[in-house]
């Protein structure tokens, strides 16, 4: 047998671990119970075998029609978007929602392409007034807008 889309291919053999994982995880962590009384572990494993159905059914189109070739690996923007992650969550509580977003969203502008300053910091401020809009005043969450070190936090 040839491999006539590579992409899909590895597709399907992704989802069918995927799902070949939760399958096993559910049946080794949870009880199953049954069809009509359900245990905890019932619903992870119907999900798990449909995405290894679903996987199969990806390599089986993989394997007869042709598709793209796989495209190179950018580990850049993969690392990038990660830590902007990484520091929005390290950085909510010492710094305030505000430092916080903006750390995020310049370091996630980082991962593209064009990187323009202007823009980026555009979007840092509206999506700070954004964020304090929704979250600290409309949902009233206990978000800190100011990092700790300041006393009188002129947005509360």
């Amino acid at each position: 047998m040839r491999i006539r889309s590579p992409r899909d291919f590895w597709a399907g053999v992704m989802f069918i671990a995927f799902g070949a994982f939760f399958v096993a995880w559910s049946f080794t962590h949870y009880a199953m119970g049954s069809a009509l009384r359900m245990g905890p572990g019932y619903f992870p494993a119907l999900l798990g075998g449909l995405l290894v159905f679903l996987g199969l059914l990806v390599m089986a189109k993989a394997l007869a029609l042709d598709g793209p070739k796989i495209a190179a690996f950018h580990f850049r923007p993969l690392l990038l978007v990660s830590l902007s992650v990484v520091a929005y969550g390290y950085l909510m509580k010492p710094g305030g929602l505000a430092v916080a977003t903006i750390a995020a969203v310049f370091i996630g502008a980082l991962a593209g392409h064009e990187f323009k300053w202007k823009e980026v910091a555009v979007v840092a401020l509206v999506l700070v007034i954004f964020s304090w809009l929704v979250f600290v005043r409309g949902l009233t969450l206990p978000f800190p807008m100011c990092p700790q070190f300041i006393d009188n936090c002129p947005i509360r």
